[in-house]
């Protein structure tokens, strides 16, 4: 028999193809857009849930904003220390920072709730 080479490992071959989560194709429209135009119940429900939502998120802020703030002019009169520098620096080190605290934790939750919303409501073709 004649000597044989060393053969190379046989080559490999790559298939390439459209991927597979743009084969299918996403509806023509969304269901809620079209709830929500034609104005039906379902429609109506989701917009309820929405404005129910952030009506929750405002309560919330509120009502921390009431207990944690308000009380401090009854302090200060029970305290009787007047305008002098603890007071000031009571509301700067203390009333500021919490009412910065929850209007932050407001606007993320009214923002999230409302990016859930939307992403319900568009259309994925639309999506980038």
């Amino acid at each position: 028999m004649a000597e044989e080479s060393p053969q190379s490992p046989p080559r490999r071959e790559v298939v390439t193809g459209v991927p597979r989560g743009a084969r299918r194709r996403p509806p023509a429209y969304a269901p809620a857009r079209s709830e929500i135009t034609e104005q039906t119940t379902v429609g109506a429900t989701y917009v309820r849930a929405l404005m129910r939502g952030q009506l929750r998120a405002a309560l919330v802020a509120l009502t921390a904003l009431v207990v944690l703030v308000g009380p401090l002019p009854l302090v200060f009169a029970l305290t009787n220390t007047g305008s002098g520098p603890p007071v000031w620096l009571t509301l700067g080190l203390l009333a500021y920072p919490v009412m910065w605290l929850i209007a932050r934790w407001y606007v993320r939750t009214a923002e999230r709730a409302e990016a859930d919303f939307t992403g319900l409501v568009t259309d994925p073709a639309d999506r980038p």
